[in-house]
């Protein structure tokens, strides 16, 4: 039971909640038992089938609604005494400024992707408000508290950074089922459905760079007197056969390397069986998405591992469903992991690559897991992380210093114990979100123009919404919607100049300042010129030193890949698990005084060097992003 000086407190506070989702909605319901009295809760999110087996607030025939509305809605039916303010939003809309930050005693995240925890944190610094973050993945879970001055902010330690995969790996040499995924979900459905301009394109072009076929070159263009069948097998034979047997032309390439296999229709099937894949007439006409391949050949289980034949089967049925019964959709779709028939696509489509290249075929289930960044979420774990997050936040509104505790929730004892606490560090002093620190960034002035620093390092690096870059006194780039016309038209024109020609030049030695006014967050970056790069080990050409380097994990590719997660969307992840589109990681500053950084005990690194490196590192998939996020199954 609370003491009486707690429930005065608990009552008094005003508590702003992020996300709604798996750990949301034990939060909510616990901070509503616990005697909180003013609760806001943010998430754009809206309520999925998939989400009702732990998010207990919903119910079927909540499914297309708010999460947040529907949360508060249901947890008034048994506290209709307090106060639930809900969002349906996103949590980086302008509206939730630094301003509306201050009103609160303390903010407490439930989201799942890096870019939405980053940017509540650095306005929760510029609000000087305390923030609680928490994630789960199956039986892992923690609990971290992050108090301006007092502990080590959320972006202090690095945060796991997806693997990149070079562009020749997942197009020429794959050897994991990963690349296969990634080869299909980026690049053969964006080709076939989504945008057909995408920069990395299919067609294959012989050693001289020219096309190697007229054909190869419209391969993807559906002629005029072809039916769906035809067009079907033909794009079946230009990816699994031609573009393999071309590949196979480069002797050097397969020297150590086990050769992959051509696989044309004819291949597969007998001449009726090529014909007639399917019964396309007894398909539904309902909605989109309920079109299944699946269901018009007859396959059921979803864990059933298909043969090749089969595979191929699915491939060109799914093919032909996308362009009879969904075409208005073509050329704007990207995959969706809720999308059965681009799922079932994708999986068929990396099977036959992988037989190609002797790789073990995966069942739907699996591929759609790895495809659609799943992770399986477990409820148990919500809610002891639920129950902590509000012990945590309870010492933070009686500002309990000495007792503040990063938690960690074990999938097996450790010294007998499953949840083991730790003491929070104090704030990094090479950290740019809480530091003064400048950066370092080598890079060819003459070659790169300010479009690259912006896109490559102030956006996807440091984390930047709404930037503004300054040289001296000398305004670069702005973005606002308060811009005159000539000033946007004179901003843009400055992006695609090289950096030494900029009206003021930027050259080795130059200091630019970068500010997101909207973040509060100010760093900067030293100009270091550079002529030459590593293409393969420094794809971009530019290298940004200074900042907190995230570890790798194997998640993602150089590819284009669509991100399907939200920046903001709110449900159960790892906080130490950089999600979806967040290859890369951040540094602005704070401008303010330089704290120190605590002599951690040994036994305290080792224990976070562990957490690091837990299972709580899953493979997912995403790209620049944002959030390559984390989904939940």
């Amino acid at each position: 039971m609370a003491s009486e000086q707690q429930s005065s407190t608990i009552k008094g506070s005003k508590v702003l909640m992020v996300g709604a989702g798996g750990i949301g909605c034990e939060l909510l319901k616990t901070l509503a038992l616990s005697g909180f009295q003013d609760i806001h809760i943010i998430d754009m999110d809206t309520i999925e089938v998939s989400n009702l087996n732990r998010q207990f607030l919903f119910r079927k025939s909540h499914v297309g609604q708010s999460k947040a509305k529907v949360a508060r809605d249901a947890v008034l039916k048994f506290r209709p005494d307090i106060s639930i303010t809900p969002y349906h939003a996103n949590v980086k809309d302008l509206d939730f400024n630094v301003d509306f930050y201050k009103q609160f005693n303390v903010v407490l995240n439930g989201l799942d992707n890096l870019d939405a925890r980053r940017h509540v944190n650095r306005l929760c610094l510029a609000a000087g408000v305390p923030l609680v973050e928490s994630g789960t993945t199956g039986f892992l879970g923690q609990v971290t508290v992050h108090v301006k001055g007092r502990t080590e902010c959320y972006e202090c330690q690095p945060k796991t950074a997806p693997k990149t995969y070079p562009v020749c790996t997942i197009t020429s040499t794959p050897s994991k089922f990963v690349h296969c995924i990634v080869w299909a979900k980026d690049l053969l459905f964006a080709k076939l459905f989504g945008d057909k301009n995408q920069e990395h394109d299919l067609n294959v072009h012989s050693k001289d760079g020219s096309s190697s076929s007229k054909q190869a070159e419209d391969v993807f263009e559906r002629q005029e007197e072809e039916n769906i069948e035809q067009y079907g097998k033909r794009i079946y034979d230009h990816v699994f056969g031609y573009n393999i047997e071309l590949a196979l032309s480069s002797e050097e390439t397969w020297r150590n390397r086990n050769k992959p296999r051509p696989i044309y229709v004819r291949d597969v099937f007998s001449s009726e069986l090529a014909i007639q894949n399917g019964n396309l007439h007894n398909c539904s006409n309902g909605d989109p998405p309920s079109l299944s391949a699946m269901a018009s050949l007859g396959l059921k289980n979803p864990q059933d591992l298909w043969s090749l034949k089969e595979n191929s089967k699915v491939f060109l049925e799914a093919l032909k469903l996308f362009f009879s019964k969904r075409e208005k959709e073509i050329g704007n779709l990207s995959f969706d992991k809720d999308d059965q028939l681009a799922v079932e696509f994708v999986t068929a489509a990396a099977n036959i690559r992988a037989s190609s290249f002797g790789i073990p075929l995966h069942s739907l289930f699996e591929a759609k897991g790895i495809a659609g960044n799943i992770v399986h979420a477990v409820a148990t774990t919500n809610a002891i992380i639920a129950g902590l997050i509000v012990i945590e936040a309870i010492k933070v509104l009686q500002h309990d210093v000495k007792n503040y505790r990063m938690t960690y929730c074990l999938e097996h004892p450790s010294r007998k114990m499953l949840l083991m606490p730790i003491e929070p560090s104090e704030p990094n002093k090479s950290c740019y979100v809480c530091s003064e620190t400048p950066l370092d960034l080598e890079i060819n002035t003459h070659r790169s123009k300010l479009r690259d620093v912006v896109d490559k390092i102030v956006k996807a690096k440091l984390g930047m919404n709404f930037p503004l870059i300054l040289h001296g006194s000398a305004l670069l780039y702005e973005v606002g919607d308060d811009l005159e016309e000539d000033e946007v038209a004179n901003y843009a024109a400055n992006l695609e100049k090289v950096l030494c020609k900029l009206p003021a030049s930027v050259t080795s030695g130059t200091i630019l300042t970068v500010e997101d006014l909207q973040q509060e967050l100010k760093c900067s970056i030293n100009i270091k010129h550079r002529e030459e790069f590593d293409e393969e080990k420094e794809p971009d050409a530019m290298i940004l030193s200074g900042w907190i380097q995230p570890r790798a994990t194997e998640k993602s590719s150089n590819t284009a890949v669509d991100s399907e997660v939200s920046t903001s969307s709110a449900s159960e992840a790892v906080p130490l698990v950089a999600e979806d589109d967040d290859d890369l990681q951040i540094i602005p500053t704070i401008t303010g005084k330089k704290r120190k950084l605590s002599n951690v005990s040994n036994e305290m690194k080792n224990k976070r060097k562990a957490e690091l490196h837990s299972k709580n590192d899953v493979v997912v998939l995403d790209d620049d992003n944002s959030d390559m996020s984390k989904k939940e199954q």
